[in-house]
């Protein structure tokens, strides 16, 4: 009996749906559009199946094609542990190795670690994830990091990981200085901030339950992909909100934005270095340049 899959096969059904077009999925993988389309010509026929609708201006999956893909997810996550494991076997060294990162945090400390990482040619492919909230404690139990920096508060349960403690971020409450907030009268109040529009940075996680900080019950949200992009809403006056305290008081010294007392401040914010339990040579020695420098070396300066 001849397998009618392939690995191959299947990561370019997985980058269709995840980039939305065949040709942005061939932009992805580095190959040319033409050759997606006959690698899921030569599925369908081998399998006798119609995986894509073409009857309208944008192929869609079919029934079957969804079916195939969320099976053909899981070999592929099975494929990509093993290849893993077997590398680790023969050389205790990983093949590839993500990270996970917070979204408050400066890359410049990692990309520091990471040059001197290359230097030690162990021919390991990173990838680097910017997770927010509790995003960095998802990208390490659903498997999309191997490494979470800044991940805050307890870490979930299930095990499967180690972690330290980095530090802890203080935060603060900012406006515009055209806000009207800018001229209550100090200590903010909660029912002074609630007639305001709150920005927050949506938590990136998959599979755990998102959460939120700092918003009060009925308050309007505008919601925005990171803490960079909440600190330009709130200098442009589209909400208020709390930002890690260095980040404030750079925009701050600019005329950019006003910190403001409340009442009722939000407690600072505890931060972990979490880890995966399987890692190999990279990650143990990733982890221990990370082990020489703390939450503050993070935070923008």
């Amino acid at each position: 009996m001849s397998i009618k899959l392939s690995i191959e096969a299947l990561e370019v059904l997985d980058a269709i749906d995840r980039e939305g077009s065949f040709s942005a999925a061939a932009e992805s993988l580095y190959r040319v559009p033409s050759a997606i389309t006959y690698t899921i010509r030569t599925l369908e026929d081998n399998l006798g199946i119609k995986l894509f609708d073409r009857s309208g201006h944008k192929a869609r999956l079919t029934e079957a094609g969804h079916e195939l893909l969320r099976e053909g997810r899981h070999l592929l996550k099975a494929a990509g542990e093993l290849e893993c494991r077997v590398r680790r076997v023969a050389t205790g060294v990983e093949t590839d190795i993500s990270i996970a990162i917070s979204d408050i945090l400066r890359l410049e400390p990692l990309y520091e670690i990471l040059e001197r990482f290359y230097a030690q040619s162990f021919g390991t492919r990173v990838r680097l994830l910017r997770e927010v909230y509790g995003g960095s404690w998802d990208a390490l139990i659903s498997n999309r990091a191997d490494i979470s920096i800044g991940a805050p508060g307890e870490g979930p349960p299930g095990g499967g990981y180690t972690s330290r403690l980095l530090g802890t971020v203080e935060f603060v409450f900012a406006v515009s200085p055209s806000h009207p907030l800018a001229q209550v009268p100090e200590p903010l109040s909660n029912y002074d901030i609630q007639q305001h529009r709150s920005v927050s940075a949506a938590d990136s996680s998959r599979n755990l339950p998102p959460k939120t900080s700092g918003i009060l019950d009925g308050q309007d949200i505008l919601s925005v992909p990171d803490i960079p992009s909440k600190a330009l809403a709130q200098i442009k006056g589209l909400g208020v909100g709390y930002l890690p305290r260095k980040l404030a008081e750079y925009h701050a010294a600019r005329g950019e934005l006003l910190i403001r007392q409340v009442a009722e401040p939000k407690p600072e914010v505890i931060g972990y270095i979490a880890w995966r339990s399987n890692g190999g040579k990279a990650q143990q020695w990733l982890l221990q340049e990370l082990q020489k420098i703390d939450m503050q070396a993070f935070l923008p300066e």
